[in-house]
């Protein structure tokens, strides 16, 4: 009785494709608008939180003054000294690595070439904290980071820019007024969590950036990376008692410091996609419920069209569960179709799409299985009407119908 149920729907269904594909087209869309919003969501969620973490090795980043960012009120804040940083390395547990940072915005020469680029003053630990791999070359040696010389290692855009294809190792560079010897070239990172390009950058011992870029002991940023397994909460709350202690602020009084997890960034932003993605997939799904009116529609003007049939199966026999079963079958069928070429639609969609926003390509089974769940489910709510109002006609009645 099924596979009769279906045959007569897929024949019923060929024999007017025109309006069968326009009856579907609204599920479709809603399937193909529900599965490509989720798919994207999923890969720019997976694309911010791996830039974030290639910005450090669960990174916590202080910096003098209560805030972060353009408003930041840095400037009124004592800065951070190389005696605080040594304070952290001594007495708070669970830090990986403490990398102290002077950072400059500096045009670079280089022969006939210039290029603006970030400069940072600071120590080796600043590879760790930062997850910073050397392509060639080496890192910063003991006597080079205390005696303050001229050396440095390069981001891959510096050499790209400055140097093209040649291998930089052993030339020289000129940062602002003194030049320094190419010891090391970094490897690609890409960008950051905030589309900065990380491979702009040029690292010089810190003391040398001090001597000759900012002319003072200041430190600012300190960057600190966490071991895996310790608690960077309890780590943080460390940090701020311990700087709080050094810079002599009193009990009542704000932080004039601020100290950021990025991880917590990365949850937050992540979380925040992940929140985008579903009020999207929620409103693509409307149109879900717009394409089951049309099947419903359809199939109270098939029931119309077809109720003389109607009569002759009752008149001979058929049972109304059986052409109760025929119709919904058909709506059934119908919107099967159609969540099975949204889904093809969206696979499509999703990798033109993230090919052109540069997002990874992440397939979900259970979000495709779950909208061509829906779709079909789809058809039995939307079905059930027009496949109840043919099972109930009388047969006296169907057949006199013209």
């Amino acid at each position: 009785m099924w596979f009769n149920a279906f045959l007569l729907a897929l024949r019923e269904i060929r024999r007017n494709l025109m309006r069968s594909f326009l009856t579907v087209l609204g599920v479709v869309i809603g399937v193909a608008a529900v599965v490509t919003m989720v798919t994207l969501g999923n890969g720019a969620t997976v694309m911010v939180s791996e830039r974030i973490s290639n910005l450090g090795s669960n990174l916590l980043v202080m910096r003098a003054g209560q805030r972060l960012g353009p408003s930041s009120d840095q400037a009124g804040s004592n800065a951070f000294n190389i005696q605080d940083v040594q304070a952290l390395q001594e007495q708070i547990v669970g830090l990986k690595a403490v990398a102290p940072a002077v950072t400059r915005a500096i045009t670079l020469v280089a022969e006939n070439r210039n290029w603006s680029s970030t400069v940072v003053g600071t120590t080796n630990d600043y590879f760790i904290t930062g997850n910073w791999v050397l392509a060639d070359g080496r890192k910063f040696e003991e006597d080079e980071l205390k005696s303050g010389r001229s050396v440095c290692v390069i981001g891959e855009t510096v050499r790209r820019e400055l140097f093209g294809a040649v291998n930089p190792i052993g030339d020289r560079l000129r940062v602002r007024n003194f030049d320094c010897q190419i010891i090391g070239l970094l490897s690609p990172k890409g960008q950051g969590g905030i589309g900065l390009d990380q491979d702009d950058t040029v690292l010089i011992p810190l003391t040398t950036a001090q001597r000759r870029l900012s002319g003072n002991l200041d430190v600012s940023p300190i960057l600190m990376s966490v071991n895996d397994m310790a608690d960077s909460e309890q780590i943080i709350k460390s940090i701020k008692r311990l700087m709080r202690e050094r810079r002599n602020i009193a009990e009542n009084d704000e932080n004039d410091f601020s100290v950021v997890d990025t991880r917590q960034i990365a949850q937050a932003l992540s979380g925040t996609i992940q929140i985008m993605t579903a009020l999207l997939g929620a409103v693509a799904a409307v149109s879900l419920l717009v394409g089951g009116i049309g099947i419903m529609n359809i199939m109270l003007v098939s029931v119309t069209e077809r109720t003389r049939e109607i009569g002759v199966r009752l008149a001979i026999g058929a049972l109304e569960r059986e052409v109760l079963l025929q119709f919904l079958i058909e709506a059934v069928v119908l919107s099967a179709f159609g969540g099975i070429a949204g889904i093809i639609l969206s696979f499509g969609a999703c990798y033109a799409v993230t090919g052109l926003m540069g997002l990874p390509f992440l397939f979900d089974p259970v979000i495709n299985v779950m909208a061509f769940v829906f779709s079909a489910a789809i058809g039995v709510v939307f079905g059930f009407v027009p496949a109840r109002r043919a099972a109930q006609l009388d047969p006296i009645d169907a057949l006199r119908h013209e």
